[in-house]
Order: structure tokens, then C-alpha cells, then sequence
């Protein structure tokens, strides 16, 4: 039978948080608004943007939000154009994807960043033709919505019985038990192992060296809780 992972992106297989906060500081900057600390912005990783804004900006209008969502996007790219973007693999995962994929695991991603910023992204890490599904903020919800999860089980051909969500936030953590599969803390990432055990964390990896043996573990218990 099927075995899927879904990984999310930022914080989990790339460290992207000081293009993040890069982008973010020049989007509140360009809006007249004081920019978030680092540990702030880093909270709103994983989400997509609208949302993140107003997580960022909860005094003002949905406008306002769509508006700085916006500004961020085009200040993202223009760091792309600088080529002032880092978005490297963490230590690990490399070898990570390549153990799952020699055991039979179908690799997906589950993200909130674009169709366009997840292709730079995996391209740039030589990861893109890894991966049987592709799950962007453009085409679904914002996590902890289950959509991305859902549509990445549906085009495996994958239960989620037999499914592992692999993320660094409270929002991955909350996306797969919405949608019904594992849920694996990765604490490599932006939020902590409290944060990801009280959104639904069935079981944390303190690295990527720890995630295979722990999804095999998980997928054999039973019943899947």
C-alpha cells in the first residue's frame, strides 16, 4: 500500500526564515508600519500570506492585509532578482529524501508559499521532479485548513492511514489532523515542540535523521489515532 510524506517547506526542508523576514521588514517599511522582530515574523511562516498579515497586522482592514500581502510578494521578488534569497536544504534532508524514497515512500509538499516561489525553491535545491504532488497557497486555503493535505493524499493515491505530514508549525500540525493523517513535529524549524504538541504533534523529530524511523513507526501503529 501506499506510504506518503508531505513535507512542508519553509522551516522544514529549507531555511528561508532570513529571506522571510528580509521581505517583511521592506513590506512594513514601504507601509508605514513598524517591522515585526524576527521571532514574530517567524510565527507566520507556513501560513499564506493574506493570512499572515493579519496574524502581523490584526488593526487594520482586509484590504489593508491583501494590500501588504501584495507588497510582500513584490519585495520577495525583487530580493529574487537581487539574488539576495537563501532558501538552503537544512542539514539532513537530502539524505532524508533519499532513504524514504529507497523504501518506497511517495514524497508531496504542502506550502504556503506560491506555485512560482515553491519552483524557484525546489528547483534551486535540485529537488523538483522528487516529489509526486505539489500543494501552493494559490490553489487551496490557508493551512490549518486540510485542503493541501487532502488533494496531495488524492493524487498519490494515498490513505491517511498511510500518510505522514512532516512540518516545523502549529499550522502543518493542524492541517494533518484535519485531514485525518499523521501528524510529525519537525523541530529543526520555526516553532516550538509545546506549540507543535498542543496543535496536534503525535510524535517530534529533534532532526531530520529521526524522521524516517519515526514515520515508520507511526503508520504501524494501530488503530490510527
Amino acid at each position: 500500500m501506499t506510504r506518503l510524506a508531505i513535507f512542508d517547506c519553509d522551516g522544514t526542508l529549507v531555511d528561508s526564515g532570513h529571506s522571510i523576514h528580509t521581505a517583511l521588514g521592506e513590506t512594513f517599511a514601504a507601509h508605514g508600519r513598524a517591522v515585526p522582530e524576527r521571532e514574530e515574523s517567524q510565527r507566520v511562516i507556513g501560513l499564506s500570506l493574506t493570512e499572515a498579515m493579519a496574524f502581523l497586522a490584526p488593526d487594520v482592514s482586509l484590504s489593508e492585509h491583501e494590500a501588504l500581502a501584495a507588497t510582500y510578494r513584490s519585495a520577495f521578488a525583487s530580493l529574487r532578482q537581487r539574488g539576495a534569497v537563501s532558501e538552503p536544504l537544512f542539514g539532513g534532508i537530502a539524505p532524508l529524501l533519499d532513504a524514504l524514497e529507497a523504501d518506497g515512500w511517495l514524497l508531496a509538499v504542502a506550502t504556503g508559499k506560491s506555485d512560482r516561489g515553491l519552483h524557484h525553491c525546489l528547483v534551486a535545491n535540485d529537488l523538483y521532479d522528487r516529489f509526486v504532488s505539489l500543494q501552493t497557497a494559490d490553489r487551496h486555503p490557508s493551512k490549518p485548513h486540510p485542503s493541501m493535505a487532502l488533494e496531495a493524499m488524492l493524487e498519490a493515491g494515498a490513505t491517511p492511514e498511510r500518510t505522514v505530514v512532516i512540518g516545523d508549525t502549529g499550522w502543518d500540525m493542524g492541517m494533518a489532523r484535519a485531514a485525518g493523517a499523521h501528524a510529525l513535529g519537525a523541530l529543526w524549524g520555526y516553532h516550538d515542540g509545546a506549540e507543535l504538541k498542543l496543535a496536534g504533534a503525535q510524535a517530534l523529530a529533534s532532526a531530520p535523521t529521526e524522521v524516517h524511523a519515526t514515520m515508520t513507526r507511526m503508520i504501524e501503529q494501530v488503530p490510527h489515532g
